[in-house]
């Protein structure tokens, strides 16, 4: 039977590779599910939860293949949730809004365009998402993003075209 202090020795390289790991991704889980949410504190919750998940399984070597991809789409699929599950909730800092009626409240229109383009990616598919923040936030190429994602670069300009033209109709259905 082994003692705490043996199960700590166990544990040590797995916990400096999961280090390690969260060191070196940090920035672009951050940054894609900042992309996707508009949120600061929703990319913060984003990134916990993804590397805290991870932490907890204690399994790393799905991960180990291909980190970037993995905790990219891991961030895209998770920000996407947030974003949905924030549409059903109004969220307010001030106790004073939540006695004002919905209609009364006013917005700038940069605020109202950023909410209408959340709320249309929201729309998407998580798939579609992920291409078009790797194409227009981490400005990859086609075939960079086709290497990446295990395609080829007309199947991701295809989509690519697809997401952007749906991302268009919801924008101008909400306008």
């Amino acid at each position: 039977m082994f003692a705490a202090r043996d199960m700590d020795v166990i544990n040590e390289p797995l916990t400096q590779e999961f280090e390690q790991l969260f060191h070196d991704h940090y920035p672009m889980v951050y940054r894609t599910a900042y992309s996707v949410t508009g949120s600061r504190e929703d990319a913060e919750d984003v990134v916990q939860t993804i590397f805290l998940r991870l932490y907890r399984s204690g399994e790393l070597l799905g991960v180990q293949k291909n980190p970037r991809a993995y905790l990219y789409r891991a961030a895209v699929n998770t920000a996407v949730s947030v974003v949905r599950s924030r549409r059903k909730h109004i969220l307010t800092n001030d106790p004073a809004e939540l006695d004002m009626p919905v209609e009364a409240k006013t917005s700038s229109e940069a605020t109202t365009l950023q909410g209408r383009f959340l709320d249309a990616l929201a729309h998407l598919s998580p798939s579609a998402v992920e291409i078009l923040i790797l194409r227009y936030e981490h400005d990859y190429t086609d075939a960079e993003i086709a290497k990446l994602l295990g395609t080829s670069r007309s199947a991701i300009a295809v989509r690519l075209f697809r997401a952007r033209a749906r991302l268009k109709k919801f924008m101008e259905k909400k306008a």
